[in-house]
């Protein structure tokens, strides 16, 4: 699954253009190298997310075309 899609899915940002622009803008990693918003995420794959000063560190625990809003925090781990 594409980075982007995966940070909507999860809900870890609320809306795809965002998880993009994040992506685009060099403020997510994917097991410490700058991703790109096509990048394929698999399960087990660390990712950072930098809001401002405060970042984001979780683990990609499974990986869902489509999840229910209480199933969604299932999806990763924070760390």
């Amino acid at each position: 699954m594409r980075l982007d899609k995966y940070l909507k899915v999860s809900r870890i940002i609320k809306r795809r253009t965002v998880a993009n622009e994040a992506c685009d803008s060099g403020r997510v990693s994917v097991n410490g190298k700058p991703a790109k918003a096509g990048l394929d995420v698999k399960v087990g794959d660390i990712i950072e997310i930098a809001f401002g000063s405060n970042t984001t560190r979780v683990e990609v625990l499974s990986v869902k075309e489509s999840t229910r809003k209480e199933d969604a925090v299932s999806m990763y781990k924070s760390l």
